[in-house]
């Protein structure tokens, strides 16, 4: 390895912290759809321990002033959180799971141009979820997704 290679930052997201107006209906929210909280977090955030990493739930305010930008108005909707299933059928599971517990859906779950099937929902404070299947993109046995070797 060389020593410029040594010092670049890794391709790597460890927390996705997403700003919430009201972080009780949020908890709600994601636990209505089956997501567990990680332990006694301090007031005002919550934590979900996902597969190597971990997402975080904090008042739309806290998350300003902790940015040090409280003034500022933190919009929601310009980025989309995503989860790959195996197949439809486990695709249409998670996406109405997310529906029952209070979603709104945004497009049903449908095959795609690309090849798959996706939908999206927006949670109770507008942040994107994408449920897909991708055929292109085997998920491993624990469900880990890794992109295969692509050809020009």
């Amino acid at each position: 390895m060389t020593e410029v290679a040594m010092t670049l930052p890794r391709q790597r997201v460890t927390l996705i912290t997403l700003g919430v107006a009201d972080l009780d209906r949020a908890q709600a929210f994601y636990a209505a759809w089956g997501w567990k909280p990680h332990g006694k977090p301090p007031p005002g955030v919550a934590f979900y321990q996902m597969d190597g990493a971990v997402l975080a739930l904090f008042g739309l305010k806290d998350l300003a002033e902790d940015q040090c930008r409280p003034a500022a108005e933190l919009g929601t909707g310009a980025m989309t959180l995503a989860q790959n299933c195996a197949d439809d059928a486990e695709t249409d599971a998670v996406f109405n799971a997310a529906l029952a517990a209070g979603a709104t859906l945004l497009k049903n779950p449908v095959k795609v141009f690309w090849g798959g099937y996706s939908g999206y929902f927006a949670d109770p404070d507008g942040h994107v979820w994408e449920i897909a299947t991708n055929p292109f993109w085997p998920l491993s046995e624990d469900g880990r997704l890794t992109l295969p070797d692509m050809q020009d």
